[in-house]
């Protein structure tokens, strides 16, 4: 929409409504009209599901947001949360669109959405190994951009790269490197948010209590997280890789079983992910389990096979099974990518492919015995299109506190679970079957996973755990996922919203709640 065509429109209506009070409060140096899309923009379809990443919110029956604000600039965010407050309107926050629920562009009320994929700016230090990336930016620009100026320095993220930074890190984000450099948050030194205020702080001016909580407890509950100064790490110029795959003709039992003696307490330097699916068995219409070990080592080949050889000689590992690379392209490898193809693909904005999916999560503390194995493979034959997601711990995540930032699950946890299941028909009711397989997956789980409480994953966000309506029961239901997701650090987490948000305007189905004696 040009500026006058929606300057002329905005003074038509009547002096309250949303879009005027946007135009009235623009900086005029930055007007904000080029920023705004609502239903009657042609391009309100495109900007919508640009970054949409989960197909079961992009149906014609799901709620559009009142408008679409793409901020370019800072007091574009600045205005979008004053109207709001006036306006009582829900403001949702998209930085890349991967969370799991669409909680950053679906809601139950009216809403608007303020998209950060245009504040994506990256300003990498070498010298200092540090670097400012900004919220809309996505990890496969940061990882690329860190490479541009040094080969041998990266960042402990997440390995899919079209994921958005702002949800990311302020979720606590995880990758391959977490095992030797922690989590995301753990190499945040500073940060922008803008609060509901509409102020612009950074770490000193928004105080150590903020900056504790951005890190990990999500920045959408306290305000609008514009962008992170993070640490920039060491990595080899050369990294090894490999993926190895097992069914349980294969001895896949006992390779899975030592896996989870082995992987959250082998050298820091290597990652081994373990997937587990269904695929066809050796003998006509029967189905087995397949476990793939995908691995991320800090070094190269020969100490990676010396390492395996002794610690893990039941996975059977050969020279020929790994790859050495640049740690740039092994973020090729982790996402399905050819690593001959360019690296400059990671600057694609745009996932490989869009699926409808439902996810889930989980923490394991004691090893699995073959026999529990054996009974989880018999489940899954039967689920069929249920996948499970080993991710290993120990390491560096095992050292810090687990108060050191609001992400709670540290040393005591071999490894976290993802439940996947990944659909491409659309319809309600294969959606309800393929949600039902991860749901009916996770209560079989049930005896061997972390109790009292079952400890979940805030970056995988799942509303199975509890929605909150942000009315009179507020805390309540807050604290049924809340603790969950962040344990005893829930606590903190509330006091500090209710004292840089009282009114809770920063809220969503899953939002961190103010104390009840502040309810209005």
């Amino acid at each position: 929409m040009c500026p006058s065509t929606l300057k002329s429109s905005a003074a038509n209506s009547s002096n309250n409504t949303f879009v005027h009070c946007l135009v009235n409060h623009s900086n005029p140096s930055h007007p904000i009209t080029s920023a705004i899309f609502t239903p009657k923009n042609t391009s309100f379809s495109s900007v919508l599901q640009a970054y949409i990443r989960n197909l079961r919110f992009n149906t014609s029956t799901t709620r559009k947001p009142y408008l679409i604000i793409t901020a370019l600039h800072v007091s574009h965010v600045q205005t979008a949360i004053v109207c709001a407050q006036k306006h009582n309107l829900q403001m949702k926050i998209r930085s890349g669109g991967h969370d799991y629920e669409g909680v950053s562009y679906v809601a139950e009320v009216p809403f608007f959405i303020l998209d950060m994929f245009n504040l994506r700016s990256i300003e990498v230090d070498i010298k200092n190994e540090t670097a400012w990336v900004q919220a809309g930016a996505t990890l496969g620009e940061v990882y690329y951009r860190i490479a541009e100026k040094s080969k041998v320095h990266g960042f402990p993220a997440g390995v899919c790269p079209t994921v958005g930074v702002g949800g990311h890190i302020s979720g606590g984000g995880y990758g391959n490197m977490m095992r030797k450099y922690g989590l995301s948050v753990d190499n945040v030194i500073d940060a922008q948010i803008i609060d509901v205020q509409g102020r612009l702080l950074d770490r000193e001016s928004m105080g150590e209590d903020l900056f504790w909580a951005i890190k990990g407890g999500g920045g959408a509950s306290f305000g609008v997280v514009l962008s992170y100064k993070i640490k920039v790490v060491r990595v080899p110029e050369n990294v090894t890789i490999f993926q190895v795959r097992r069914t349980l003709e294969e001895n896949g039992t006992d390779i899975v079983y030592n896996w989870q003696h082995v992987a959250p307490y082998i050298d820091n330097d290597l990652f081994i992910r373990l997937i587990l699916d269904v695929v066809n068995g050796t003998q006509n219409g029967t189905k087995t389990v397949r476990a793939t070990f995908i691995a991320l080592y800090l070094g190269d080949s020969k100490s990676l096979l010396s390492l395996l050889n002794e610690k893990f000689p039941q996975l059977g590992l050969k020279q020929s099974d790994c790859i050495e690379t640049s740690w740039l392209q092994s973020v090729l490898f982790w996402t399905n990518i050819n690593i001959t193809t360019p690296v400059d693909i990671l600057l694609d904005r745009q996932p490989q492919s869009l699926n409808y999916l439902k996810r889930k999560s989980d923490y394991v503390k004691e090893p699995i015995s073959k026999e529990g194995l054996e009974g989880i493979w018999k489940k899954m034959i039967k689920l069929v299109d249920a996948l499970l997601y080993f991710n290993p711990y120990g390491g560096k995540m095992a050292e810090i506190p687990s108060t050191e930032v609001p992400f709670p699950h540290r040393a005591g946890n071999l490894w976290k679970v993802q439940y996947q299941a990944n659909w491409n028909q659309p319809g309600k009711e294969v959606a309800i079957h393929y949600i039902n397989l991860t749901r009916e997956l996770h209560q079989y789980m049930t005896p061997f996973v972390s109790k009292n409480p079952r400890e979940a994953f805030f970056n995988y966000k799942d509303l199975d755990l509890g929605i909150n309506h942000n009315g009179k029961k507020s805390y309540d239901e807050g604290r049924v996922y809340g603790v969950e997701y962040f344990k005893d650090n829930f606590n903190r987490l509330v006091e500090i919203k209710t004292k840089v948000d009282p009114g809770n305007f920063f809220r969503n189905e899953q939002s961190i709640p103010i104390l009840p004696h502040r309810q209005s």
